[in-house]
């Protein structure tokens, strides 16, 4: 069977994200939002300071689980911008020695460089295993194609 050198790269720009992942997330944010608006609403002996304040618990509650939501990997011509939960990092495709996902890892990591390892959450086998592992191939592949690095440039 062909590896992937003969498959075909994605066309640029693309964006890889844990799409089952995100979908669970943002649907228990607004299910737990809605959950717990509700019971402040209906139960009677809470006055509307109180309501206010589970409505408020409700939200940063929703908020967290969004920004859980947010990881993602957008590839362009020049690199990639690699968003994960609350830190954002752009780089030149140069900069990308390794795209590596191996087995037990909970995401991809890419080998930098400068020498050291960056986690990169929105390629993550954890629902969607199969996907994770066709994304960390396509992004491989990208990296491989569109690097310009010098290998002699890293030793020294």
């Amino acid at each position: 069977m062909p590896d992937a050198p003969s498959e075909q790269l994605p066309e640029l720009p693309v964006t890889f994200r844990p799409g089952r992942t995100r979908a669970v997330l943002l649907t228990a944010a607004v299910a737990l939002f809605l959950a717990i608006s509700l019971v402040a609403l209906l139960l009677e002996q809470v006055n509307p300071g109180e309501r206010i304040s589970f409505v408020f618990t409700a939200a940063l509650l929703a908020g967290g689980l969004t920004l859980l939501a947010r990881p993602r990997v957008d590839a362009d011509e020049t690199g990639v911008t690699v968003v994960n939960i609350v830190s954002r990092r752009r780089l030149e495709w140069a900069q990308i020695l390794q795209v590596n996902l191996r087995p037990g890892d909970p995401w991809v990591f890419l080998d930098l460089s400068d020498g050291t390892s960056m986690p990169v959450l929105g390629i993550q086998p954890g629902i969607a295993r199969e996907r994770a592992i066709a994304d960390a191939r396509a992004l491989r592949a990208l990296a491989a194609a569109r690097s310009t690095a010098d290998p002699d440039a890293s030793q020294g």
